[in-house]
């Protein structure tokens, strides 16, 4: 009788079991049907358009690796990587040495530090906003509050948006500015430092100094691996910035024309989709090397506590 106790149970076991995954199934059914139609969806349409000559008033008509062929002799899309390349090198790096060194201030204790820690969070919600980005051309501008507070020293400003060797460094600004979430992560990540290695550091007679680039970035390399990689997927694709501030043309002289504003360009203003849709798949490619470069490079310099 006994055994046949247990197989009961088991029987019931099983079938609350099942009950249970039909459960979680359904609950997790808007999020299959959202996945299947706003991201596998469109992402294999535009796999399958990035082979057709297609404008949206017309049916698509395959043309093979056209597209592919023609980047090759596209001269601004060679600019948009140019210019794409140089904002993601300079400005990523600048913020998160930004975001670290702050974090690293207000993990001495401050007061109202919860109110810091929003503040400063603060400018990775609205940064790419499209509010933000027409008060950055305003303050950037001839008349703006920049060449204002140059004034008080004497210093003649200029059109900092209309000139070509400065308009892309006001949105690398833009993008230094954003570096509130970084620096969230970066605090939580030295609050998880244990004291006793700065004590017994200290002991010994480490400097400040010493114990920032023996103690704390080492052991905060895997978070800085987590933001670099997420700031960098995150710069490839800022687009808000440039399209307001050059007025959609990324001008002055294309130099910020990003490549995802060119891709629009493509796309939205001259119709060709099709080419939009290879370009697209160009970034991701891209994206993804750097991505896997990221992780095989990370092995060298990334320390992990459970590291012999």
């Amino acid at each position: 009788m006994s055994a046949i106790g247990e197989l009961g149970t088991l029987k019931s076991a099983k079938a609350a079991g099942k009950k249970q995954n039909k459960a979680a199934y359904l609950f997790l059914l808007p999020w299959f049907v959202g996945l299947a139609l706003i991201t596998v969806g469109p992402m294999i349409a535009s796999f399958a358009l990035s082979f057709t000559r297609y404008n949206l008033l017309s049916p698509p008509r395959f043309n093979g690796l056209d597209n592919y062929a023609r980047m090759l002799e596209d001269d601004r899309l060679w600019t948009s990587l140019t210019v794409t390349f140089t904002y993601v090198f300079v400005s990523v790096p600048l913020q998160l040495a930004v975001a670290l060194l702050l974090a690293i201030v207000l993990d001495r204790g401050l007061r109202g530090l919860a109110f810091y820690r929003s503040a400063f969070y603060l400018p990775s919600l609205l940064g790419a906003s499209v509010a933000i980005a027409m008060l950055w051309r305003q303050l950037f501008g001839v008349d703006g509050l920049v060449n204002t507070v140059l004034g008080w020293f004497g210093i003649e400003g200029q059109g900092w948006i209309s000139n070509p060797d400065t308009a892309l460094g006001t949105l690398m600004i833009l993008n230094v500015w954003t570096f509130g979430s970084p620096m969230v992560i970066f605090l939580a990540g030295l609050r998880q430092i244990p004291t006793m290695y700065y004590e017994a550091a200290a002991i010994d007679g480490a400097s400040k100094r010493q114990q920032l680039f023996r103690i704390t970035i080492p052991l905060l390399t895997p978070i800085i691996f987590f933001n670099l990689v997420l700031q960098v997927i995150g710069a490839f694709q800022s687009f808000t910035q440039a399209y307001i501030v050059s007025g959609g043309s990324g001008g002055p002289v294309d130099s910020t024309l990003f490549y995802t504003l060119y891709l629009y360009q493509q796309g939205f203003t001259s119709l060709n989709m099709g080419y939009a849709s290879a370009m697209a798949w160009i970034l991701l490619l891209i994206v993804a090397a750097l991505t896997a470069l990221a992780f095989w490079t990370s092995k060298y310099w990334v320390f992990y506590d459970d590291q012999d």
